[in-house]
């Protein structure tokens, strides 16, 4: 009698309800995928470049197993588009929407549901909040696409009805921090192109710093004082982070002749720009990965597994994760009994969520990678990269994606999977039942370190 009504509520908790919304997607995406009409050749792909495809459009990661461009129709484009487009805005966020717009009204459950997908702090007006989500991204990509098509038609002499096309395709993908392009080189050709280079890397600011604080910077962007914790540290930490990263690439490839070697001194600051804001979780490559320096290769792995903001498209631990352990590490070093930052004292649940993420991000890129290093004869640098980069839903590869063998390409979707939706979300979706201790244990202090 008693175990009946939780296995009844059990499919209905909002991490689950998250994660299958997540797996029907990809699995519907797979389906169209594998049809013949999703390729250029008119040939069904085989079930696992399908499945991969559409868990890296779904997880707007951007890794591929196939070129994107050559590989698919002009049908095969438009549905990874869409995927991208669900998984950018989340399953939770277009349901709730429709709900409000078909009822005018949400349940309780469903505005758990949602609220956990957009991490808002309210639930009270979150249809509101979801409808100004979703037309905030919308008028975004269209700003975008607009820009990218008049510059592929003026610049480059695309037809119009192609410009508009690529113009709206890298739009979505952009903003939406995918990564997924249609040439085979990704964005290399256009590495010393301002328009396209800064106006791709903006929308991937814009679209990893997570709605919260991108409605907050849009009312109060002339009072930082009345910014909140999450605002703070998120645009203070993305700006050290973009900058850090700038100078930190000009160093490691200013003479590589395989990189930025041959460009002038104007188009090397470009590309480093470029290519430090593509490990938030961007994905784009203006050059080549693979011939980068090994140092570069580690300063992306780090970038990548921080990623953006929370409640954004960008993947990885999130800078806001990377900011409470500092201030946590700093607190400690000058022995204080609270973490403050600012005039806000952080709560210890927040701490323990921080810890409990990074925690579950190292093992998990850990583990995966010790496998990806048994099944495939690639070496630790690469493999290292190839894992974070699926993890963290960032899509940048040293070129090895597609020869990893039917293991390597299961892994990989696994992570990708895994990393959308959060390490936290999903162990929660496992576990579900939350247990409340009613007594407290005697304490006992252990020598740490």
């Amino acid at each position: 009698m008693t175990r009946r009504p939780a296995l009844a509520g059990r499919g209905r908790h909002p991490t689950v309800v998250i994660a299958a919304g997540f797996g029907a997607a990809v699995l519907v995406g797979t389906l169209l995928l594998a049809t013949p009409q999703a390729t250029a050749e008119g040939d069904a792909s085989h079930w696992l470049t399908a499945l991969f495809t559409a868990t890296s459009a779904v997880c707007v990661t951007g890794l591929v197993v196939v070129d994107t461009g050559t590989h698919w129709s002009i049908f095969g484009e438009v549905v990874i588009a869409l995927l991208i487009q669900v998984g950018g805005l989340g399953i939770m966020t277009l349901a709730t929407v429709i709900t409000v717009i078909v009822s005018g009204r949400l349940g309780l459950r469903a505005r758990l549901s949602a609220q956990l997908e957009t991490k808002s702090v309210v639930a009270s007006d979150l249809g509101h909040v979801l409808r100004k989500v979703v037309l905030f991204s919308l008028t975004c990509e269209a700003v975008i696409a607009v820009v990218l098509a008049g510059r592929f038609a003026v610049g480059y002499g695309e037809p119009l009805g192609r410009a508009a096309y690529l113009g709206a395709f890298h739009a979505v993908s952009a903003f939406n921090n995918a990564g997924f392009a249609l040439w085979p080189d990704n964005l290399m050709r256009y590495v010393t192109d301002p328009w396209i280079c800064v106006t791709i890397a903006l929308a991937v600011i814009v679209g990893g710093l997570g709605f919260p604080v991108v409605f907050e910077l849009l009312r109060a962007w002339r009072r930082p004082r009345r910014w909140s914790l999450l605002t703070r540290i998120t645009v203070g930490l993305s700006t050290v982070l973009i900058a850090g990263g700038t100078l930190a690439f000009l160093m490691t490839e200013w003479r590589n002749p395989a990189t930025m070697g041959p460009l002038n001194d104007g188009d090397k600051v470009l590309a480093a720009f470029f290519t430090a804001v593509m490990p938030r979780s961007g994905g784009f490559n203006t050059l080549d990965i693979a011939q980068m320096n090994p140092s570069s290769w580690l300063l992306t792995d780090v970038l990548m597994f921080v990623g953006g903001g929370s409640a954004g498209t960008a993947g990885g631990i999130k800078v806001t994760t990377l900011g409470f352990l500092l201030f946590m590490v700093w607190s400690e070093l000058r022995g204080e009994s609270h973490v403050n930052i600012g005039h806000r004292r952080l709560p210890a649940a927040t701490q323990r969520q921080a810890l409990s993420i990074s925690m579950l991000g190292v093992v998990v890129v850990t583990f995966a990678t010790w496998l990806m290093l048994i099944i495939t004869p690639y070496g630790f640098d690469r493999v290292l990269f190839e894992i974070i980069s699926a993890f963290a839903t960032n899509g940048l590869s040293t070129g090895i994606t597609a020869d990893t063998g039917l293991a390597g390409h299961v892994l990989l979707s696994v992570l990708m999977f895994i990393g959308r939706i959060g390490p936290l979300t999903l162990g929660s979706a496992l576990a579900l039942k939350q247990r409340t201790r009613r007594y407290e244990l005697p304490e006992e202090r252990v020598i740490v370190g």
